[in-house]
């Protein structure tokens, strides 16, 4: 059976690139993605990239979506939810809904700019016993995956320094806004246990250093000015690993998202989707204070 699923907002670039590969249409085959399709949108107003809206609902029209106007249409229709709105501020709206009517939830980067609002998600998610993701396409880039899968050869991994363009916006603040890609790389290789983030801003980069509680150590850069990129370098017990970001991002992640509706499991914890958010928020907290240490556990209370 084919899971049908809906889109919520029409500012991202990522509606398209999902319904290419769900809905194989104009894309390679070898981004295509099985045992979804997206059979709804809903566009909203955006208030981070307005202009966007437009077109990109109607490439979602030519290619047979049907576009509504209200998300409650969406209920009856589908069978998962895709919330894609860019400002994370209104994911928490956006989402409850479709998580107290019981569908499983989907939610682009960022999961939130509040850590209280990300671990409310969480818990409404678990009372209704439905599963809810949110991720970077970056944290399943097969360089990330590829670590992941050689843990006995490469032994655990002890640090990572990752890097990612980090253009800011007022409404996604410091890391939320795109430097979120770095977070979710060194989260996605480092597992949770953060405690702490020192963070340093400057017009052409932020630059954050986590503390994990076993005493390892992961930094992200976010660079505004000069050649940048995507990627990490990875410091395991065996091996350092140095990679760079795929063309099969997109296809990966949707691998993972397809799975979840499918099992009705995640594959990132609540607590993760949680301390992911308070590192951003630490991170940014941080920077507003010079540098200041800022404990994660402070987030949120």
């Amino acid at each position: 059976m084919t899971i049908r699923l809906g889109i919520v907002d029409c500012d991202t670039s990522h509606v398209v690139a999902f319904t290419q590969r769900l809905n194989h249409m104009e894309i390679a085959e070898d981004q295509w993605v099985d045992g979804a399709e997206v059979v709804a949108a809903v566009p909203l107003a955006s208030q981070i990239s307005p202009e966007r809206v437009g077109p990109f609902t109607e490439q979602l029209r030519g290619y047979g979506v049907p576009i509504l106007e209200r998300p409650e249409e969406l209920l009856g229709r589908i069978d998962g939810v895709l919330i894609e709105a860019v400002d994370g501020s209104v994911h928490y709206e956006r989402a409850m809904p479709f998580i107290e009517a019981g569908l499983p939830v989907w939610i682009d980067k960022p999961f939130t700019c509040s850590t209280a609002e990300a671990k409310a998600l969480v818990e409404a998610a678990r009372r209704k016993n439905v599963p809810l993701l949110s991720a970077s396409s970056l944290r399943y880039d097969l360089p990330v995956q590829e670590v992941l899968a050689q843990r006995e050869e490469n032994g655990r991994v002890l640090g990572v320094d990752a890097f990612t363009p980090a253009s800011v916006h007022p409404r996604n603040p410091g890391l939320f806004h795109y430097a979120v890609h770095g977070v979710e790389m060194v989260y996605a290789l480092m597992g949770t246990g953060c405690v702490r983030v020192r963070a340093v801003h400057q017009e052409g980069v932020d630059f954050a250093v986590g503390e994990w509680e076993d005493g390892r150590v992961a930094t992200v850069r976010g660079s505004r000015q000069g050649r940048y990129g995507l990627g990490f370098s990875a410091f395991a017990e065996n091996r350092v690993i140095q990679a760079t970001s795929s063309r099969y991002f997109y296809r990966e992640m949707l691998k993972q998202i397809v799975k979840m509706f499918e099992t009705g499991e995640s594959p990132v914890s609540g607590e993760e989707l949680i301390e992911v958010v308070a590192f951003q928020e630490a991170a940014n907290s941080s920077m507003d204070r010079g540098g200041a240490a800022v404990a994660l556990a402070d987030m949120g209370r």
